[in-house]
């Protein structure tokens, strides 16, 4: 297994023994996110534990640590186009504007580097101001919008020059 560090946190590859946090972690983010975006349901919110366990078997997902207490999870599925799909990203709420946000997209962006990803895209909510500008300062740019899930959605890429990857 591959472990990383990034400033005071340590991020690495999920394990099965991982799941039970990454759903705490997630139900807690998203919790938040539905307020914050005015919607009913996510489905999110929904996930069993097998979903997270087939997700590990499928896609990136990375968990981070604060003193290794879990304390924040993305998960990222690469396609053979070399684009990708970000979704999950979730920090616990009391965790958040401390740079461990921040810390995991960093370590997906090398990792997307190092896999010859063009471009990588993911959803957020258009009206939630901290998230935009969280990935406008990482690269991430607005590409459209839409109300297909109840509740107006960005849909943001950020693309890698070809000398990254």
């Amino acid at each position: 297994m591959d472990i990383y560090y990034e400033s005071l946190f340590q991020v690495r590859e999920a394990t099965y023994d991982d799941i039970p946090a990454i759903m705490n972690i997630t139900r807690e983010a998203f919790v938040k996110y539905r307020e914050l975006a005015g919607t009913e349901h996510l489905a999110a919110l929904d996930e069993s534990y097998n979903d997270v366990k087939n997700d590990i078997n499928t896609k990136v997902v990375l968990l981070a640590l604060s003193d290794g207490e879990p304390v924040g999870s993305v998960r990222v599925e690469v396609f053979p186009d070399k684009t990708a799909y970000l979704s999950r990203f979730a920090v616990k709420v009391t965790s958040q504007n401390n740079g461990i946000g921040k810390s995991i997209m960093n370590l997906v962006d090398r990792i997307m580097i190092k896999n010859g990803v063009r471009e990588i895209r993911l959803h957020t909510g258009a009206k939630i101001t901290s998230l935009i500008r969280f990935y406008y300062g990482r690269g991430f740019y607005i590409d459209s919008t839409d109300k297909s899930r109840g509740y107006v959605r960005a849909l943001l890429i950020k693309e890698y020059d070809e000398k990254d990857c």
